[in-house]
């Protein structure tokens, strides 16, 4: 199986605030994201971390990494360029970059951490999958890509604290985009 994730921020506490998560501590929070990930990804599972895989952690990032399952990709987020100068990247990560074009199953997408506005083959029906705006829709490119049905974003706080597939992924930022609309 293929899984997107984002914007995970393990060991960050100011990211619970931040974007209203449900739980009382980092250590909550990253006992809970290890979890639903090691439930789901098993062994041979490949998973495209899209950025902001942690900040500001009191634990090195191999502590992590050592226990969650999968074979792990990383496209670079704005805070993992300092955790990632402190470890050995690749004996962690099959491959880390700014940017990735993969084929999910015969669907292309373009992973950046950050949202793009054009990508590669869009007109063709190619995803950009990204992170970095978290569950936030007040930034001013946000009715942009709420109205782009090809722009998902895999950040775990719109996808239930866990790895997705890219179809559940699909349903996901329908449901969150729905959500939004049924607010105004």
């Amino acid at each position: 199986m293929v899984y997107y994730t984002s914007d995970l921020h393990l060991g960050h506490g100011n990211v619970i605030r931040h974007c209203s998560r449900p739980f009382a501590s980092a250590d909550e929070m990253d006992e809970a994201l290890i979890s639903n990930w090691n439930k789901k990804v098993h062994r041979n599972d490949t998973v495209y971390i899209i950025g902001d895989f942690l900040f500001r952690a009191e634990r090195p990032a191999e502590a992590y990494l050592s226990v969650l399952k999968g074979r792990k990709h990383l496209i670079v987020g704005n805070h993992d360029k300092h955790w990632m100068k402190k470890v050995q990247m690749g004996e962690w990560f099959e491959s880390v970059s700014p940017m990735l074009f993969v084929n999910d199953r015969g669907q292309c997408a373009t992973l950046c951490h950050y949202p793009m506005m054009s990508w590669p083959d869009m007109s063709k029906g190619a995803y950009m999958i990204y992170g970095h705006i978290h569950n936030n829709t007040d930034a001013d490119c946000w009715p942009l890509i709420a109205s782009r049905d090809r722009m998902l974003n895999a950040g775990v706080d719109i996808n239930g604290f866990a790895p997705v597939t890219l179809e559940e992924m699909i349903v996901n930022n329908r449901q969150f985009k729905e959500s939004i609309h049924g607010q105004a």
